[in-house]
């Protein structure tokens, strides 16, 4: 953007630069300590804020990602950014979770309002998601699925049922494609194969 194209007066020129000067000292204070250059907004806030505003401790929510309704969130998960927690027919996600960048959790939809040309109501059924789990970058969650705890969701899967616990879920739409082995010692072994 060229600054000289936009008609301002003297305060928000200044106002404009002093966030340019901003933005440079903490995209610098970011890369040097992260390794990371962040959209400006990510820079601006403590990842953690969010997590604590909204629902618990120790919860990172990335400035990014939209939150609405009804959400809960158990202590020590990680939202990436730019997700979309929707709460509206009510959300929750368990403790020690990691939801990827671009994950979309949904509680209700619109399917029946838009084809009924409004005639007939949203819908909304409740998502829970369990306690340790992984849902892998831009996964879609659909209202009404509960994953079960210790689950793993992979990137791009669309869930539109439920997931049991201790499963690998893949695919559009998901269908489980393996299980969780919790060792003795506590190891994790992930366990592949056709379940068809």
């Amino acid at each position: 953007m060229n600054i000289k194209d936009v008609d301002l007066d003297e305060a928000l020129l200044q106002l404009w630069y002093q966030l340019r000067e901003l933005h440079f000292k903490l995209r610098e204070h970011t890369w040097s300590k992260y390794r990371r250059v962040n959209p400006f907004n990510e820079n601006l806030f403590e990842w953690r804020e969010k997590g604590q505003f909204i629902t618990g401790k120790d919860i990172t929510i990335y400035d990014s990602t939209t939150v609405v309704g009804e959400v809960t969130i158990g202590n020590h998960s990680w939202i990436g950014p730019f997700c979309s927690l929707d709460g509206t027919g009510g959300l929750s996600i368990g403790e020690y979770c990691s939801i990827s960048a671009g994950t979309h959790i949904q509680t209700h939809d619109t399917i029946k309002w838009a084809l009924s040309g409004g005639q007939m109501p949203y819908e909304y059924s409740p998502v829970r998601v369990g306690r340790c789990c992984f849902i892998g970058a831009n996964a879609v969650i659909t209202r009404g699925v509960t994953v079960g705890d210790q689950c793993l969701v992979a990137a791009g899967a669309v869930v539109t049922h439920d997931v049991p616990t201790c499963s690998i879920a893949a695919g559009v739409p998901a269908r489980v494609i393996g299980h969780i082995k919790i060792a003795g010692d506590g190891s994790i072994l992930l366990e592949y194969g056709d379940l068809t």
